[in-house]
């Protein structure tokens, strides 16, 4: 697929914009966070935002054209492009993935996510968590065993103080 890195004219810049909000969405790290469907609208208007102006610029529009152009200001324009926002970052790192020719790793996200599958990267993030989890069980089963040891040589020693009174 052919990606216009420099676009010149609508046309190209409205194809790059698109690529890079579709491939950016279909990432695993991003897929995870638009899981919950109370930040998801937030996150879809961010990336797309973060898209178009990062499409614009590559076509050589100012900051000022671009803030017009996509009804944002152009603090936020600016925050998108330096990567100060989230969605900056991702779209910025999904412009340099494309960039090294590895558009056909996210595209094979998309296809695996169509086929019901999971991403790789994904099913290994939620093991990792799983992993976590377990451990975490594991820490409060030995503090608490931990406490109770503890406690128990607590006692032990309030009674020897007891015994060495009582010689």
């Amino acid at each position: 697929m052919e990606v216009p890195l420099n676009p010149l004219g609508r046309e190209e810049i409205h194809r790059l914009e698109s690529i890079l909000l579709f491939a950016t969405l279909f990432r695993p790290e991003v897929i995870e966070l638009i899981k919950d469907p109370a930040e998801r609208l937030t996150w879809v208007d961010s990336l797309a935002v973060a898209a178009g102006a990062i499409a614009r610029e590559k076509a050589g529009m100012t900051v000022g054209e671009i803030a017009e152009e996509l009804g944002r200001t152009e603090a936020t324009i600016r925050k998108h492009l330096k990567g100060e926002t989230k969605a900056g970052q991702l779209v910025r790192e999904t412009y340099e993935l494309i960039k090294r020719g590895q558009l056909d790793d996210l595209v094979r996200n998309i296809e695996v996510l169509a086929e019901g599958r999971r991403p790789a990267g994904l099913e290994e993030c939620e093991e990792l968590r799983e992993r976590v989890k377990e451990l975490e069980e594991k820490n409060r089963e030995l503090v608490a065993k931990l406490e109770n040891v503890k406690k128990i040589l607590d006692d032990a020693l309030d009674r020897v103080k007891e015994i060495e009174k009582l010689l």
